[in-house]
């Protein structure tokens, strides 16, 4: 990975577009240093910005701006990025598309931005950052406690990126013993940094955290942290199994990846949570599964470290509830609350 953010400069011609991109460029850890009209580009431009090191170009009028660019491919000794194509509106359908073939041509370009996952020495100062005691929530008495040995009746896919740990760790250490859900962690993160992730969020948890293993199943109270380098399926019965291949995307774990191929066995049972994080993971499958009736919350722009991921799911309408991690905690408990209590009303369980 890079020592430092790489320098990204944009040229459109239309003002929408540039603002499109430096907020999806900025969104993913990269710096952006030039994002100008086509008309200004020249020998003295192109100097003021000789530490650019790629240009993003997306013109509605190529033939209009042709010497421009032109002159560009000419003077500038940074690679060029043409044939996106017109960055769609942040709601649209195709949005989070679009910006993970852009995220994906940059990092082809100049590396991965260093600060898009969470590394070591980060989750090591977990414990300075947030509350060494934390209280959790009592296991409301409608509810009948779980053991790992009953049958699985709701999965929470908990998704995050940078910024990530310190919030799941916060919304883990508020759930109550016995709380009848099985949780799938997915952390973007560094690829030997997953027995450190397990230690630092399970020191004050009730639940257990765990690495995930090929054959395993998921059980109450047990929070799987998904592997970084391979794409994790489950079978007919229910059981992890490793693929020998990586998740697709620029993501390792890919959090839409991980909804889908959970909820491709648990169906409805599925639901998610996405914390602090860059990019748009989790944009993509948040409203295929809120369709099949999945609850989607997200983590408050305001509480997180940095907002862009669950922004970006919000901003496709399968959002039902945003919070704190405290209090998405508390609204877990309280759904499942209403949850039994319905059941019980209906002669079930």
């Amino acid at each position: 990975m890079p020592d430092q953010q790489a320098v990204i400069g944009l040229i459109s011609d239309c003002p929408l577009q540039r603002h499109i991109m430096q907020a999806a460029i900025e969104g993913y850890g990269f710096a952006v240093a030039a994002n100008s009209d086509p008309a200004r580009i020249d020998k003295e431009f192109l100097e003021r910005y000789m530490l650019v090191q790629a240009w993003v170009v997306i013109l509605a009028d190529e033939d209009l701006w042709s010497e421009a660019i032109d002159a560009l491919i000419e003077l500038s000794e940074a690679p060029i990025l043409f044939g996106l194509g017109e960055a769609p509106g942040k709601h649209s359908p195709e949005y989070a598309k679009w910006e993970r073939r852009l995220y994906s041509k940059l990092v082809e370009l100049v590396g991965e931005p260093e600060t898009l996952s969470e590394h070591v020495e980060t989750l090591n100062d977990l414990d300075s950052l947030i509350n060494r005691n934390p209280q959790a929530i009592p296991l409301p008495h409608h509810i009948r406690p779980a053991t790992a040995s009953d049958p699985v009746e709701r999965v929470v896919i908990l998704g995050a990126s940078l910024g990530g740990p310190a919030a799941v760790k916060g919304f883990l250490d508020c759930l109550p013993v016995g709380l009848p859900a099985a949780y799938v962690y997915a952390q973007h993160i560094d690829q030997n940094s997953a027995n450190v992730l397990v230690r630092v969020l399970g020191r004050h948890a009730t639940v257990k955290l765990s690495e995930a293993h090929h054959g395993n199943s998921l059980h109450n109270g047990e929070v799987v942290i998904m592997p970084v380098d391979q794409e994790v399926t489950f079978d007919e019965d229910g059981a992890m199994f490793f693929q020998e291949h990586e998740w697709p995307g620029p993501y390792g774990p890919s959090i839409d990846q991980v909804m889908l191929n959970v909820a491709n066995y648990y169906g409805s049972k599925v639901h998610a949570i996405l914390f602090s994080g860059m990019g748009n993971d989790g944009a993509i499958a948040g409203p295929l599964l809120k369709a099949y009736g999945s609850r989607i919350w997200t983590q408050t722009s305001e509480s997180c470290a940095n907002s862009s991921m669950p922004d970006s799911v919000a901003d496709t309408g399968c959002v039902e509830f945003r919070g704190t991690p405290v209090q998405l905690a508390d609204k877990l408990v309280k759904t499942i609350e209403l949850e039994e209590l319905s059941k019980r009303r209906r002669g079930i369980g």
